[in-house]
């Protein structure tokens, strides 16, 4: 079995951050996330020191929708990241954990007339556009305080990334930014350059989530530096590009992700050669890597109460979870490694479909768990939760989301308190008419 970051087994359990699983469920109860923060840093480090290239400038941007709470926006901070933002909460969470708003790029494929505002009033570095009808109301905003704000401009190069076809974003049938085939996108490009309220940058584009292909990354930057080339042809300089991220994880032991190391490198090389050929530097280059930081570095606890084999052959292990804290494997049929954290070198006997107590024959956590034969009160494991899973987390059934742990050297800390009863109801109003 793969483990992740700081993960170690003694005496038959599973130990994360140098805390017992055991001891954390018996300190803040289960279902727990748990997030390995010495695993957190070091991936924001391997990105950071890696997207460097001596002829272009660079910069690295966390895309907090993989997982954001104010405890991981002053991670960001210290680790000196830029944040990526897609909605006026993640942006709230931001500013009140004190991160630089001159740092924070704001995404999204129809922001608000009210988030809109809210970065500019809050002072966002960079808003990100998606459309025409975007940048209209951002106009109109900026005219009337009379400032100026950067703007990047996300299009799309048509590229075909091999992933899920929820999670591929630049398909050109996607709901997210302007083809690079339309002259209307160069028309709008034209405005936003002429434009006084608008400091255009550049382009941005994302061609997916959880992508193993670096070829699909070279790809799109000879598309998009093919496009840069043809707005300079046009008189429109573009000293930004910004390739996204969706850079592909480990969640089984036959996944392969990319060599980081190797490949950012590669790809600031092959970034380099076409815009040196193609006379289009200076010009700097940006990537949002989120998942690729956080996905392996979080854990989730469940406690067993019991198993069942159905008629048909069929057997289930409960777990005191659901589909409200893991959400990822009905929706795009994602897989997951599974254990018993406190039985981790006992044989795996059989093979079991871990599942909650969500009303939903759905509510699947884990399709096929190698396991030990489990016993009630046994805790269970599933790895690589730290994207997505808290951010998509609901109160379904009205569950109640469970906590955030950081663990780091020993010790233990809760970024996120568990909801009570309480917090269900804490909007719910009784008035009359």
């Amino acid at each position: 079995m793969r483990l992740y970051g700081t993960q170690s087994i003694i005496n038959n359990h599973l130990h994360i951050g140098g805390v017992s699983t055991k001891d954390l469920a018996r300190t803040y109860g289960t279902p727990l996330y748990i997030m390995d923060e010495e695993e957190m840093r070091s991936r924001t480090r391997l990105f950071r020191e890696n997207f460097i290239h001596e002829r272009i400038e660079t910069e690295v941007i966390y895309a907090s929708k993989a997982f954001m709470t104010k405890a991981m926006a002053k991670l960001i901070k210290e680790e000196n990241l830029s944040l990526d933002v897609v909605s006026g909460g993640e942006l709230f969470t931001a500013l009140a954990a004190g991160f630089p708003a001159e740092k924070i790029f704001f995404h999204g494929n129809n922001k608000s007339l009210e988030e809109l505002v809210y970065a500019v009033h809050s002072g966002v570095g960079t808003i990100i556009l998606d459309n025409e009808d975007e940048a209209e109301r951002l106009r109109g905003i900026l005219e009337e305080r009379e400032k100026k704000q950067r703007v990047i401009l996300r299009v799309n190069p048509g590229i075909e990334a091999h992933t899920h076809e929820y999670i591929s974003t630049t398909k050109n049938d996607s709901k997210f930014g302007l083809s690079i085939f339309s002259a209307d996108t160069v028309d709008l490009i034209k405005t936003l350059d002429a434009d006084p309220v608008f400091d255009f940058r550049g382009i941005h584009c994302h061609i997916g989530s959880q992508i193993f292909e670096e070829e699909s990354y070279f790809k799109a930057v000879e598309e998009m530096l093919g496009y840069v080339g043809n707005l300079k042809e046009k008189g429109i300089a573009i000293r930004e590009l910004n390739l996204g991220g969706g850079f592909g994880v480990s969640y089984e032991e036959k996944d392969t992700p990319m060599v980081y190391e190797n490949f950012l490198k590669a790809l600031l090389e092959h970034v380099a050669g076409i815009s040196e050929q193609m006379d289009l530097l200076p010009l700097k280059v940006l990537i949002e890597p989120g998942r690729a930081i956080v996905a392996n570095a979080g854990t989730t606890l469940y406690e067993v109460g019991g198993t069942k084999t159905t008629y048909g052959g069929k057997k289930y292990v409960f777990v005191d979870g659901s589909m409200a804290d893991h959400i990822r494997t009905v929706l795009y049929d994602a897989t997951y490694t599974a254990c018993l954290a406190d039985r981790m070198e006992d044989p795996q006997e059989e093979v079991y479909t871990v599942t909650g107590k969500a009303c939903e024959s759905g509510d699947i956590l884990v399709r096929e768990a190698h396991l030990p034969v489990p016993e009630k009160g046994n805790l269970l494991a599933v790895f690589s939760t730290g994207a997505y899973h808290y951010s998509m987390a609901s109160n379904y059934n009205r569950l109640r989301k469970p906590p955030v742990i950081f663990v780091r050297s020993g010790k233990s800390k809760v970024v996120v308190k568990r909801e009570t009863y309480e917090d269900l109801i804490r909007n719910d109003q009784m008035e009359e008419y």
